[in-house]
This record gives structure tokens, sequence and C-alpha cells, in this order.
């Protein structure tokens, strides 16, 4: 009522599709003029969507559906939602759940409604801990807490990690975390978005504009409806262009526009610069872009990104062209990730001692090191998790976080400044990955040949024996 009351809208969950139709009549006969709308995964084709499409206009109060909205819906008009039965979902459901309101500067609610007869001891655990964990980047905290009231399963048992006990369970986890880094290679986390905070809004996949009902924010790229007409297709190809995991994709993506519906209109060529921008900064790990005053006069363009190492940027280099980071990009890592204990600035354009980037002190046999490296990748991915949220530089202690810079950065055409210097870091980084996983499926296909090889042979052996007998 108080949801409807401010002008807003509201989702209500249920665990089951057999419980919709009951849960619509408990909600009518409370608010008798409500209008309900239903979302889930037996509607007919696209049913749920156009269902869902045409509450996010406004034509309806409540979204009654199942679990199917706890990913890719974003409606900011809606702040509260009503989780019936919560009692049955689990925490990392119920975190998703949650996480759909509260996504504009209104206050959201989440009530968690629940059969006290049938509460489980673990169910108590999974609500106390939805209740407690509410903070911003609280997600890995949830998949801790969750791990904790679930339990591990075989993952530390004989079946997976073999005979741990021999070694001991702190030895052999810094012992599988040392060969897992040793792996891993360039694991720079994903950003799933970066916030880009430059004059214009230049780089922004979210412009605000203001209308008679206020300022409102609107998705900077869309397809002009002279270039694709069907409104469906058009839609689809949006959506495409924006889950476009690199720049190569979406050069892929641009081709196929070409070849099915013409040249590329220049508004739209300079909308997808804006796109190639965001599929760089996510690869490279980049959760937030902005100028900076530098005490000079003049302006810098900073690039943070939480969970680039020196060994990173070890790796990145020799890969680029001539072995030469690119000339306007500078890199800083703060004194706590360099072995020198001070922080350390690469300048783009010239020769670096890769030798010096490679070695990892992270890599050695010290517990300490290790609990201490474990607590500060948590901490930059609650940062990642949290950049969207960030409104200036000023609220950021920027010097405590590894960074790229641009120094002396002209507030003009900011976007193709970026492009120019990041394209190619992000090129190299995208191919090694994909080589990288490429050899790892390679790895996994000759180890389950190598396997079915073994199989057949002791198959064969026994059935010699039995012949032989």
């Amino acid at each position: 009522e108080n949801e409807l009351e401010r002008g807003g809208q509201c989702y209500y969950v249920v665990p089951r599709i057999s419980m919709l139709q009951e849960a619509e009549e408990l909600i009518k006969e409370c608010f008798p003029d409500i209008r309900i709308v239903w979302a889930h995964g037996r509607m007919n084709r696209n049913a749920a969507e156009d269902n869902v499409a045409a509450f996010a206009e406004g034509n309806y109060d409540v979204l009654l559906a199942t679990t199917v909205i706890e990913n890719g819906v974003d409606i900011p008009s809606v702040n509260t939602i009503i989780i019936q039965e919560s009692q049955i979902f689990g925490m990392s459901t119920l975190y998703q759940l949650r996480g759909r309101v509260g996504r504009s500067d209104l206050q959201g609610y989440a009530y968690l409604l629940h059969r006290e007869d049938s509460v489980t001891e673990q169910a108590v655990m999974r609500l106390q801990a939805i209740g407690e964990l509410h903070e911003l980047g609280s997600g890995f905290d949830v998949a801790n807490r969750d791990l904790e009231i679930r339990g591990a399963g075989s993952l530390l048992g004989t079946e997976q990690s073999g005979m741990a006990a021999r070694v001991g369970f702190d030895l052999y986890m810094r012992m599988l975390k040392k060969s897992i880094r040793q792996l891993r290679g360039l694991d720079l986390p994903l950003v799933p978005r970066t916030n880009v905070i430059l004059p214009r809004q230049e780089g922004s996949l979210e412009i605000r504009k203001k209308t008679t009902e206020g300022t409102i924010a609107v998705n900077a790229i869309q397809i002009p409806e002279s270039y694709i007409p069907d409104e469906e297709e058009r839609g689809n190809q949006e959506i495409a262009a924006r889950l476009a995991e690199s720049s190569t994709k979406l050069v892929e993506l641009t081709n196929s526009w070409k070849d099915k519906y013409g040249p590329v209109p220049a508004a739209l060529q300079k909308k997808l610069k804006t796109l190639h921008l965001h599929a760089c900064s996510r690869i490279l790990g980049i959760d937030l872009v902005g100028l900076m005053d530098n005490g000079e006069g003049r302006v810098d363009c900073i690039l943070r990104s939480p969970g680039l190492r020196p060994r990173h940027w070890g790796i990145i280099v020799p890969l680029l062209s001539r072995g030469v980071p690119p000339k306007g990009l500078d890199v800083i890592f703060p004194a706590r990730l360099t072995l020198s204990g001070d922080e350390q600035e690469i300048v783009g354009g010239k020769k670096i001692d890769l030798k010096e980037l490679l070695e990892d002190p992270s890599l050695d046999d010290d517990a300490d090191n290790w609990d201490a490296l474990d607590k500060e990748e948590v901490e930059a991915m609650k940062e990642i998790s949290s950049a969207y949220t960030v409104k200036s530089l000023d609220e950021v202690d920027i010097e405590m976080y590894p960074r790229f810079v641009m120094k002396d950065f002209a507030q003009k055409n900011c976007v193709d400044q970026l492009l120019q210097v990041l394209l190619p870091v992000a090129k190299v980084v995208s191919e090694k990955q994909e080589a990288e996983k490429e050899a790892v499926k390679v790895a996994a296909e000759l180890r389950e040949k190598r396997e079915m090889l073994q199989l057949r042979k002791k198959l064969g052996d026994s059935k010699d024996r039995y012949m032989i007998k």
C-alpha cells in the first residue's frame, strides 16, 4: 500500500507456478482495484517478456512472478518486493531477488514472508543471514555464509582433493591456492559495469534527461528506428551490443548489421564507441573512470582497476607492439603491491623491467601473506561491486588503488582518447585469455581421452583373463 501511494510498483514472488493463482486471489482480496500481471517460465514464447515490458511501462501495479525475474530485470520504479514462502528459497536466490529493488534514489523494501510451522533450522539461518548482509558489495559474504550453512560437500573430500588430511588442511589449502594462482595467468577480475564520470556524460551507458515528471535515466545506446524498423529485432540487437564481451565481438556484430541493414549511421557509430570503451574497461578490470586535478593546473584521467597487479602488467606488456606500454597510458601501483614497498609508476611508451614485475611475493609459502592476499581480493571485489554508486572521484581515496593514468587529459572527444590507448591493451588481454581457455579445454579433452584409453585397456585385460580361464 505504501509503495502504491508513492506512485511505485511491486514484485510479488512465489516459489512455484501452481501458487500464482492463489497469490493473485489473496492480493485482489486486499486490493480489489490493483492491476496484476504474471511472469513465469512456462508461458508461451515471448509472453513473459511482453508482460514484463508492459509492467515496466507502468501498465500494471504488481508483477506476480516466480524466480524468473531474479536476473536481468532492472526497473527503477519498482522499489518493493514481497517474497512468499521465503524459507524455501536458497540464499543466492534471495540475494538476487532482493537486488531487484532499490535501484533508484528511493528507499527499497524487501519483505520475506514464511510459514512458522515449516521453517527448518537452516532456513532460519539463511533468512537471518540475508537480513544481516545488506551492505553494498556483500555478495561474497553471502556466498561465504551460504557455504558455512550448507557445508562444502565433496570439494574438500577425498573424491575431489585426495588425502588432504595427510599434509594437513592449512598446508593443503596453501598448496592449492599457489597452484591455482600460478595457472590462472591473466586472472583480472571481470567488471560487470564501469562507472564512467566524464564531462557532458561522455562514455556513459545511461544519460539523464529532464522530463515533465522530473529527471530520468535513459539508455544512451539506442538504434534508430530508421536503421532497424522492426521493434523487437531492434531491441534484441541493442541488448546483443550491450552484452558484447569484447571489442572484437562488437565489431563482428556491427559487421552483421552492415550485411543485413546497410552502412551504420554516423550517429550510431558514435554511440558504438561508448560500447567499445566499456568492453575494453570490463576486460581490463576498470570499474571507475573520471577526471582529477593533478595539482599543476591540469587534469588527469584516472581509470581505477582494483584487481590489477604488477604481474598482470608484466604478462600484458610483452604481448603489445614492440613490447612497450602504450604512450600516454601510465600505470601506478600503490606501495602495498610492490616489491620495493614504495608506490611504483610505470610510464607508457618506455621499456620496463619485466623481471621485477613478474616476481610475485604473494606466491611464497608464508601463511600470513596468503591470508592478506585473500582478504585483499575480497576487498577488491567489494570495491568493484560498489563503484557504480560513486558520483565523483573525490569520494574515493584513489591513491590506495592500482590505476591507469592519462596525464594532461584534454576534456573533449574523451571516448576517442581513451579508446586510442585502451583498445590495443584490451585486445591482447582478450586474445591471451581466450588462448588460456582453449588450452584448458584441450587439456581437459586429452585427459578425458587418456582416461578412456586406460579404461578400455583395463576392460581388455579383464576380458583376456576371463578368456584364459
